[in-house]
């Protein structure tokens, strides 16, 4: 069970950047994957989510910026984030869980999650 992330890099404020998590082993068991972040000298912050029926969450300061999506073919995570902002700047992390978290809660804790792929850096310049 492997999560592998990618994808990060350098850029300036109102450019896009797309993440990318290939995710293997048994991937047909995460049932909810996620994308996370950690700032310098900040706690790791949850990004946005998405559910095992597709559903996605996203957190307010990404909102209408960010977008997750799953490719299934390949069993890749995406993040594609639009207009980025210099406050973007942190290690972006995946993640995935097995439970079939409803849709009524918001998994943006770190311990809604049980498989945790290593981190990407995305800088964003003013």
């Amino acid at each position: 069970v492997q999560l592998q992330a990618s994808g990060g890099g350098l850029v300036s404020a109102g450019e896009s950047l797309r993440l990318s998590c290939a995710a293997s082993g048994r991937t047909n068991s995460w049932n909810t994957m996620a994308w996370f972040r950690q700032a310098p000298g900040k706690d790791r912050e949850f990004v946005a989510a998405r559910f095992y029926n597709g559903d996605t969450v996203y957190a307010d300061s990404v909102k209408d910026r960010f977008a997750i999506f799953k490719d299934n073919v390949n069993n890749r995570l995406y993040l594609q984030m639009n207009n980025l902002r210099p406050e973007d700047t942190a290690v972006y992390y995946c993640a995935a869980d097995r439970t079939f978290y409803s849709s009524n809660y918001k998994p943006s804790n770190i311990r809604d999650y049980d498989f945790w792929g290593q981190g990407t850096l995305v800088t964003v310049s003013s």
